[in-house]
């Protein structure tokens, strides 16, 4: 196997940012975002822009056309329609849901992965990256994977103990990718999150890139960049969540799940789609490449649908709101009662929908978690497991994630892991039958 350019490796990597990456001014939170995305995108991208009429700033290419539905801009872009920087649609198709939009992002990924399987049967570590040039050393790549494995230890002890079943490639590819996962959420929710401007996520989207062209930064990205180069990793997943990051900045308020859900899977079902590929597919499984992709993703949503369902009043006091707009309004609920905080039978009457939605998104993630390869199923059903039980937790509070925050404690989690194991040594079925994303509710 091939090892990766180096760049400051030798250096302590912190997982916050160094200060160079904190520039330009601080982005406030609005209503409605989209059009503010497509601004930062646009800019991103190199377009010369002009001033609209609302005061933003929009590419040039995109003020050229407007869609007649509530004259939201559209660019073209290679026969692309790109209306936010997170949504696009090939031209002629005037509507994707947000579910057919993830649906193209898994199918890719799974065309990569199946692709190849095709070419290197029966190994279980592919060089899907030949043509990096081997700069760094081992020791160096050895520290750095130490190093990620010791900030999963920290930051989420009951996923890296299960971890510690996976084969060794295995097991610090994992780590490397949670790693920059963290490093990417701190962004926004970390202690620098107020310093924290479309610019400096533009960095690191440009960091991004160099971790994939073999080229990173510092010892944390140094083990992506080698993972990456040994399994069949797409970067489309990891480009998503720092668009999740740009939606933080701008987005408060989301209209519907359909815009929810996208939001949840930039921000998590993305690190389903960035782990199969590790995590790898159980020999004797019988179900399809897309449905293993699919239950993952599904997990990754119902832990962001679960992480939104508890944490409801101390997003509130960050005046952000989860939750989808109408679907409060059917319940006679609003924004004043949500930052009020009161438990009502209407509150309750909602939250027990939304509990409901959760709970089919982990039980299609079910269905698939035994499809993966043996040595990883343990750690993904410990998560699993805890989750589903934080949704217990908001139940026994009587739904008051307003002033209560569900958790589960210490004895739960030694609980549960002995359970997790024994799933985990379950075999996949001799049949499993394809599964689609889960529809909306």
């Amino acid at each position: 196997m091939q090892t990766v350019g180096l760049r400051a490796a030798s250096s302590t990597a912190s997982l916050c940012w160094g200060e160079s990456f904190l520039a330009g001014t601080s982005s406030s939170s609005g209503t409605d975002g989209s059009s503010a995305l497509l601004a930062l995108r646009g800019a991103r991208r190199g377009a010369s822009t002009v001033a609209t009429s609302a005061g933003a700033v929009a590419p040039r290419a995109v003020l050229s056309q407007r869609q007649e539905s509530g004259g939201a801009a559209v660019r073209d872009k290679g026969g692309v329609r790109v209306q936010s920087s997170t949504f696009t649609e090939p031209l002629g198709r005037n509507f994707m849901s947000a579910e057919q939009r993830v649906y193209e992002a898994v199918a890719k990924q799974v065309a990569i992965v199946e692709r190849e399987q095709s070419r290197s049967r029966g190994s279980s570590l592919i060089d899907v990256r030949p043509d990096l040039t081997p700069v760094s050393t081992q020791e160096m790549l050895d520290d750095a994977y130490t190093r990620c494995g010791e900030v999963c230890a920290e930051y989420a002890k009951t996923f890296y103990l299960g971890t510690k079943l996976m084969t060794p490639e295995r097991q610090r590819a994992i780590w490397a990718i949670y790693v920059w996962c963290r490093r990417t959420d701190e962004l926004v929710d970390g202690p620098n999150a107020s310093r924290i401007t479309p610019t400096a996520l533009d960095r690191w989207e440009d960091r991004l890139e160099d971790i994939f062209r073999g080229q990173p930064y510092d010892m944390l990205d140094a083990a992506l960049a080698d993972t990456v180069s040994k399994f069949p990793v797409d970067i489309q997943p990891f480009r998503d969540m720092i668009d999740g990051m740009r939606m933080d900045l701008v987005k408060s308020r989301y209209a519907n799940f359909d815009e929810l859900y996208m939001y949840c899977y930039n921000v998590a079902g993305t690190v389903g789609l960035m782990s199969v590929p590790i995590m790898g597919i159980d020999p004797e499984s019988k179900a399809t490449t897309q449905s293993v992709y699919n239950g993952a993703l599904a997990l990754g949503i119902a832990n962001q649908l679960t992480n939104i369902l508890r944490d409801v009043g101390e997003d509130a006091r960050r005046g952000r709101i989860y939750l989808p707009q109408d679907e409060l309004a059917r319940f006679g609920l609003t924004d004043e009662d949500i930052m009020a905080g009161k438990v009502t039978d209407k509150w309750r009457a909602f939250m027990k929908d939304q509990i409901k939605r959760a709970r089919v998104f982990f039980a299609e993630a079910e269905n698939s978690v035994r499809e993966l390869d043996n040595d990883s199923r343990w750690p993904v059903w410990s998560a699993l497991l805890l989750y589903q039980q934080i949704l217990d937790a908001v139940e026994a509070n009587d739904y008051d994630n307003f002033t209560k925050r569900a958790y589960v404690n210490k004895w739960q989690k030694f609980a549960t892991l002995p359970i997790a194991y024994g799933r985990a040594l379950v075999k996949p079925p001799a049949a499993s039958p394809a599964k689609n994303l889960v529809r909306s509710l």
